[in-house]
């Protein structure tokens, strides 16, 4: 299962890499927006899967199991999506802005209206 994951990882972060590099806004913003979720299943997959286990130790004590669920990349991830969501909608707004002034989703375009 974890080869599967990092073949995705692998995937996103090409698609994302991919479309940042093109020569549209829009275009930028979704490769962002990949980049963030590859991270995301990159930390998710570092922490090793544990199906059917809860990242809570039981009152008594003991684990029946003897393996448990780490709860810290799971706080970790909850993090990294609420700060992704901020920076897409940051870009996002960037992009409205910058539409609104030259109407163009060129990047060369939005550079020449500087001056």
């Amino acid at each position: 299962m974890e080869l599967l994951l990092a073949v995705v990882v692998g995937g996103l972060y090409a698609g994302g890499i991919y479309l940042m590099l093109r020569r549209s806004i829009v275009k930028i913003i979704f490769g962002l927006a990949l980049l963030g979720h590859a991270a995301n299943l990159l930390i998710f997959t570092s922490a090793g899967l544990t199906r059917g286990r809860a990242p809570l130790i039981p009152v008594s004590g003991s684990v029946a199991g003897g393996t448990l669920a780490d709860p810290l990349p799971q706080a970790v991830i909850l993090t990294a999506i609420v700060i992704s969501f901020g920076v897409v909608a940051f870009a996002l707004v960037l992009f409205r802005r910058g539409w609104q002034a030259a109407e163009t989703d060129d990047p060369d375009v939005l550079r020449i209206t500087e001056t």
